[in-house]
């Protein structure tokens, strides 16, 4: 059973949750208008490997605070969270992480909070590749929860009273759940404010990083993994079958997550000294 914890940033609470114990730590972020539940899985799979995993609920999701503001939300404001919360913890140099939004958010904080991460997991990043993509998928959901209010408001209020049940329909439905205000108020944000550090800035990043690729998804093109993963010097590439191997069969990804943090906590890895290449296979 994870251990629940909640701080205040900028007046906001924020959220979290812990599973296992130890000085191996590795923090988890979900990806865009979920919440920290999507790693309902992943994070006892990694904690019973050996490792502390914390996972977060940011500003606008989850069981956080959602201002309806479009001005509370940006990669550089969810980093500036996700740094506060290992600062609150007090965690030293832990592997941070996630999925889509986690993923960029993740890269924004290796930019502006180097030191708060000693290495670096990246799943579907959203990149220069996933421009076209992006604007078709989240242009009409924009103008859903701009216009259709009076439709979603019911359904939301009704979907919060259906119980969790199968774990891949809750990362739905959660979505589903969501209040338009906040829904909208975090797209339009991260819309306006950029969504990833510029090429030449990722370039700059020297921790050691784990990337995972999906095929065929027009919002995270494998080209954009596979770019992130020149650009980083201390990157090393994983192809999954497709955007559900994870979720349906995570048996060899969740392999190449654990091999990885044991490569980081080895003794010269990145949490022992820094190695040049503790990420290369």
């Amino acid at each position: 059973m994870a251990d629940q914890g909640s701080f205040r940033y900028h007046g906001h609470r924020i959220t979290y949750a812990v599973h296992g114990e130890g000085e191996r730590v590795l923090v988890l972020v979900h990806g865009l208008l979920m919440n920290r539940r999507m790693y309902d899985r992943l994070a006892p799979e990694m904690a019973a490997r050996g490792n502390r995993v914390i996972v977060v609920d940011l500003l606008g999701h989850g069981d956080s605070d959602k201002p309806a503001d479009m001005r509370t939300y940006s990669m550089n404001s969810f980093a500036n969270q996700l740094a506060a919360l290992i600062a609150h913890l007090e965690l030293t140099s832990p592997v941070v992480g996630g999925t889509s939004l986690g993923a960029n958010v993740t890269l924004e904080l290796a930019v502006h909070h180097p030191q708060s991460a000693g290495a670096l997991f990246i799943e579907m990043p959203v990149l220069e590749d996933a421009l076209l993509g992006a604007a078709l998928i989240f242009t009409p959901i924009l103008l859903g929860l701009r216009f259709g209010r009076p439709v979603l408001d019911p359904v939301s209020q009704a979907l919060r009273r259906v119980p969790r049940s199968h774990y891949l329909v809750d990362i739905l439905l959660d979505w589903l759940r969501r209040d338009p205000d906040s829904s909208r108020a975090v797209l339009e944000g991260i819309l306006f404010g950029g969504s990833a550090p510029a090429s030449e800035v990722r370039r700059e990043i020297t921790h050691p990083a784990l990337v995972i690729g999906h095929p065929a998804d027009p919002l995270h093109p494998f080209s954009d993994a596979d770019m992130l993963v020149d650009e980083l010097p201390n990157a090393r590439l994983v192809d999954a079958n497709s955007i559900l191997e994870w979720r349906v069969q995570p048996a060899r990804l969740n392999d190449e997550l654990a091999e990885f943090l044991d490569q980081v906590h080895a003794p010269g890895g990145a949490n022992g000294g820094r190695a040049a290449r503790a990420a290369s296979g």
